[in-house]
C-alpha cells in the first residue's frame, strides 16, 4: 500500500460522510447518480471509500455541467486546460482520448470563438481561453461547496489535514508510475 495514513481517515470520516451523500441533488450528475446506486460495502474503509468516491463524483458532474454550459465540446476543455497547466501542446486531449482529428477540429473551434490562434507555424491558447478555463474552475469551486457545508466547518478542516498527507503520497506514486501530468485536478494550477 502506497499511503497506509489514509486507512483510518477513510475509516473513521466514512459514516459521517453518508448523511452528506444522500443530500447531494443527483439530477444532472450521472456519474455520482451512478455510484450511490451500488451497494454500499460492510468493510468500514471501503464505505468511507464509496462515500469519499460519490462525492468526487458529484463534483465532477458539476464541473462537466459547467464545462458544457460554457459552450466547450470534450477536445476544446481539454485544450484549454492543458493550456492552464502548462502543458506540452495536445497533452490533455490526447490523454483523455481525442483524436488527432478530434483535437485539431478542438483547436479551429476555439479559433473562430477567439479563444485560441492557430497557424501554420503554430497553435497557442489566447487570454481570453485562459480565462474562460479558469473561470470554469471557479465555477466548479463555487457550485461544489454543499458536501463540505452540510459535514460543517470543523469536520471539513479535518478532512482536508487527514488526507492531504496520504493523497501527495498517491500523487507521488502517480508521478513515479504514469508521469507528472496525470491527475491534473490534483495540481496547483500555474
Amino acid at each position: 500500500m502506497y499511503a497506509p495514513d489514509i486507512v483510518d481517515p477513510l475509516v473513521e470520516l466514512g459514516p459521517e460522510l453518508w448523511p452528506v451523500v444522500e443530500q447531494l441533488p443527483v439530477v444532472g450528475r450521472v456519474f455520482m447518480a451512478a455510484h450511490l446506486a451500488l451497494p454500499r460495502p460492510d468493510d468500514p474503509l471501503l464505505l468511507g471509500w464509496h462515500a469519499v468516491n460519490c462525492i468526487r463524483e458529484w463534483r465532477g458532474d458539476t464541473h462537466w455541467a459547467v464545462v458544457v454550459a460554457a459552450g466547450l465540446t470534450h477536445p476544446e476543455a481539454s485544450i484549454l486546460h492543458n493550456a492552464l497547466m502548462d502543458y506540452e501542446t495536445d497533452w490533455m486531449p490526447t490523454s483523455r482520448g481525442a483524436t488527432p482529428e478530434e483535437t485539431e477540429v478542438g483547436w479551429a473551434a476555439l479559433a473562430r470563438k477567439g479563444l485560441a490562434e492557430v497557424d501554420a507555424d503554430r497553435r497557442r491558447v489566447l487570454p481570453g481561453g485562459r480565462a474562460l478555463r479558469e473561470r470554469i474552475e471557479d465555477d466548479t469551486d463555487r457550485l461544489t461547496t454543499l458536501p463540505w457545508e452540510l459535514l460543517g466547518e470543523a469536520r471539513s478542516r479535518w478532512f482536508a489535514e487527514a488526507f492531504e498527507p496520504p493523497c501527495e503520497a498517491l500523487l507521488a506514486r502517480v508521478d513515479e508510475t504514469a508521469g507528472p501530468n496525470y491527475q491534473p485536478a490534483s495540481r496547483i494550477r500555474t
